[in-house]
């Protein structure tokens, strides 16, 4: 009977050095599981207001393209496809490292998230690198809304090369609306990936730290659950913007 109680007790404090030897596990959850779905829903739920958010954008987008689709036509074929798809294959990319890094994450394998994570960033960057040049250009070229917008690319296309329909000139300066969208979604995606990119960086240290080595993987779980989520609003704007009554130019 008293060895029976003696083993019960070292089993209890086994348990309870056990429990604090975690130092992810907060006061405040009873367990880790407790602590792992109240953050995994917290996420969930800044996702939702993520939706709703970029949902209103895209609902603006849709009415003023109804509205105004000659001039939004004319716009999406001045955006260069092939640097769009380009960006969008950089991002599935990026998405499945992520995806692989979770896995190596839940498997203790250090290393290979380590690895995964780096490519991540990399592949983020290589995006954040494409969209620079693209917003460049369109400096270059007058398309940034305001008082130095050139709408003649638009009224008179074959004086730039452009075999398309000229659009009538207050037609044409519906096209600022396009751009300003394009701007507007673009540029708070892009704000998404820096963000990212910054959260990359303190994770992969904390991979390479080992933080993640003892089965602790909710903040790679989370994270993965917002690059996986950037990814799909991109999957949404690479279309949109991009391929509206698409045509060669020349």
């Amino acid at each position: 009977m008293d060895s029976a109680i003696a083993t019960t007790d070292h089993a209890d404090v086994h348990a309870e050095h056990d429990h604090v030897a975690l130092p992810q596990h907060r006061h405040h959850f009873e367990t880790e599981e407790q602590q792992r779905e109240a953050g995994s829903f917290g996420m969930w739920l800044f996702l939702l207001t993520e939706i709703m958010f970029f949902g209103g954008l895209f609902f603006a987008y849709l009415l003023y393209r109804n509205w105004y689709y000659p001039a939004f036509a004319a716009a999406s074929n001045q955006l260069s496809v092939p640097l769009g798809a380009f960006n969008t294959v950089v991002l599935i990319s990026s998405g499945f490292c992520m995806a692989v890094g979770v896995w190596a994450a839940e498997m203790r394998r250090k290393s290979l998230l380590v690895l995964m994570l780096v490519l991540t960033t990399f592949f983020g960057l290589i995006f954040l690198g494409v969209k620079y040049d693209e917003y460049h250009e369109k400096y270059e070229l007058h398309h940034i809304p305001g008082d130095s917008f050139n709408i003649s690319m638009f009224t008179n296309p074959a004086g730039y090369g452009i075999k398309e329909e000229p659009l009538a000139p207050d037609m044409a300066q519906k096209t600022q609306i396009f751009f300003f969208l394009y701007f507007a979604m673009t540029g708070m995606h892009a704000v998404h990936m820096i963000i990212g990119i910054v959260l990359l960086f303190w994770l992969t240290w904390r991979a390479h730290r080992g933080d993640f080595s003892s089965g602790y993987v909710a903040p790679i779980e989370n994270f993965g659950l917002y690059w996986h989520f950037v990814d799909i609003v991109w999957l949404f704007l690479f279309p949109l913007l991009y391929l509206i009554n698409r045509h060669p130019l020349h």
